[in-house]
């Protein structure tokens, strides 16, 4: 037996493509060249800031690329590439910032034409994915609908180290916005040569972040970060490099943390009870919220009484607290709890906004009953499409389970794949319900709500409702300055798009994982990428 369990160590780190040497040496290396190894539950997807959409390309985007603002200790905000705050004019519209003197990975400087180049990207219609939360500058909404050319976006580089941003109307929430990961920039220079290949390999890039992502060609399981010397915060990181293993199975995952081979790694629900309460287990509240999304062109899900029937047919209590087990709560909206707040009485939003999807087996029937009359059926087929990582699979064998049960002739089928694959189908909208999770990229409940906009950036459902997208626009334009109002209004819109049932919420997260206890400042994010480097080190 101990040959056998010995055998499957072995295995587990070659498959991983990690050293099969013993603990301790490895623990050893560790300290020595403040190295860690750390796993992700996803393949690489991008390493274009303007063109990703999954955590892992996120969580790797901001540990190599850094914005005007950055994240600090316990979620701050504090300035990046900003020498200093900006001037803002008297309106509240024109902010004017001044550039440190950083530069990219190649040694050119990082300059204000880099910024202006990356955030029309971001907006261009030609880039085929273009980000709806940079509608906060002025024009952007026109040029991503076609409607004026990208050299109309309200951004200038007056020099190389002074960048002037025009808003359409003003946006507190700016400083905090520009710390996410879609408003990283890009070198104009190298990003124009490569072209379409622009982030489809380390190599075709060049960064400005504390590390440099070594070693993955577009299909690599396995890269490393590694630290840029020219950074210009270099003297404050103290990791040399960081291995980053893409490891699907928690099983293998805790194998190598108990192995000494991996000092960071998240774990699911079997895990939870066996490690709780020891000093290498955490568990941080997340804004990531896990949610079906209907593909609203197909005649099934196009049915709104169908999605509601789904949205109601599973038992979201009894899959938190019984099968995840990881602090996870009850979603019943699209927003998460601790993310916004009233402005007058600071009560939470989601205590505010209510309960607008719940657990109801009888009105989940009832809208079943509707679908089925108006679609002409008694039996209805539908696939969910999950990734093969993580939790996903449970996740969607217990929705499964749920629903066939729930729900009298409802075949509902399970298609699981890599997360790459995954997100490569919901793009070709060739799926009827996926599973998935989003991380907003700043704290602001309209983060949320103007992801389904018409054209909106995870709109895979295709939703388009006049109606809401009114309703949005009005958070972002008519109230942008009337907090009182504004709030009103964001929970007028989640009600819209609840009701039409376009996403069915699940869950919302809490991460839970383990860190070796000789790893200090290794911070997991409760919103935006999943985890900050930077500020790590081995003692």
């Amino acid at each position: 037996m101990k040959k056998s369990t010995k055998l499957l160590m072995t295995t587990l780190l070659i498959s991983l493509g990690l050293a099969a040497c013993g603990g301790n040496s490895t623990s050893t290396t560790a300290n020595n060249q403040q190295s860690l190894t750390i796993t992700t539950f996803g393949e690489l997807a991008t390493l274009d800031s303007a063109d990703y959409d999954d955590v892992p390309s996120s969580d790797m985007l901001g540990q190599i690329f850094e914005g005007l603002y950055r994240v600090a200790k316990d979620n701050k905000v504090e300035l990046g590439m900003a020498a200093e705050e900006p001037t803002v004019s008297a309106d509240g519209l024109v902010y004017t910032f001044k550039l440190r003197d950083a530069k990219w990975s190649d040694g050119t400087p990082v300059t204000a034409g880099d910024f202006v180049y990356t955030y029309r990207k971001l907006v261009n219609p030609k880039e085929g994915h273009v980000a709806q939360s940079a509608d906060v500058f002025k024009n952007a909404k026109k040029i991503r609908t076609g409607e004026l050319g990208v050299e109309e976006l309200g951004v200038k580089a007056i020099d190389d180290k002074t960048l002037e941003i025009t808003l359409e109307n003003p946006a507190p929430y700016l400083p905090k916005l520009l710390t996410g990961s879609r408003f990283l920039p890009q070198s104009e220079k190298v990003a124009t040569e490569k072209g379409e290949g622009y982030g489809s390999t380390a190599d075709s890039i060049v960064t400005n972040g504390p590390f440099k992502l070594e070693g993955w060609t577009g299909s690599e399981l396995s890269w490393k970060l590694v630290k840029n010397e020219g950074y210009w915060d270099a003297s404050n990181v103290a990791l040399q490099n960081v291995t980053v293993n893409v490891s699907k199975e928690v099983a293998t995952s805790v194998q190598l943390f108990e192995g000494k081979q991996v000092q960071y790694t998240t774990i699911s629900e079997q895990f939870v009870d066996q490690y709780k309460g020891q000093p290498t287990y955490h568990a941080v509240p997340k804004a990531t919220m896990g949610y079906m999304s209907f593909n609203v062109e197909r005649k099934v899900t196009g049915n709104k009484h169908f999605r509601r029937a789904i949205a109601m047919a599973y038992d979201k209590a009894s899959l938190v607290n019984n099968v995840m087990k990881d602090g996870s709560i009850v979603s019943n909206g699209l927003v998460p709890k601790g993310f916004g707040e009233n402005p007058e009485s600071g009560k939470d939003y989601v205590e505010d906004r209510g309960d607008l999807l719940s657990y109801n087996v009888e009105e989940a029937k009832k809208e079943l009953a509707l679908a089925k009359q108006e679609l002409g059926t008694d039996t209805i087929e539908v696939t969910l499409l999950t990734s093969d990582a993580g939790s996903a699979k449970v996740v969607g064998e217990y929705l499964q389970a749920q629903i066939q049960k729930n729900l009298p002739g409802v075949k509902f089928n399970i298609k699981s794949v890599p997360l790459k694959n995954r997100l490569e189908l919901q793009r070709a909208d060739d799926f009827d319900i996926f599973f998935g999770t989003w991380a907003p990229d700043y704290q602001d409940p309209v983060n949320f709500l103007e992801q389904y906009v018409t054209g909106g950036g995870i709109n895979f459902a295709n939703y388009s409702s006049s109606t809401y997208d009114e309703a949005v626009n009005a958070v972002k334009t008519k109230y942008a300055t009337q907090p009182a109002e504004r709030y009103k209004q964001m929970i007028a819109a989640e009600k819209i798009i609840m009701d039409d049932a376009i996403v069915a919420p699940i869950y919302q997260a809490s991460q839970s994982y383990l860190l070796a206890e000789n790893v200090d400042g290794f911070e997991v994010l409760p919103f935006g990428r999943t985890i900050n480097l930077r500020q790590a080190s081995v003692k």
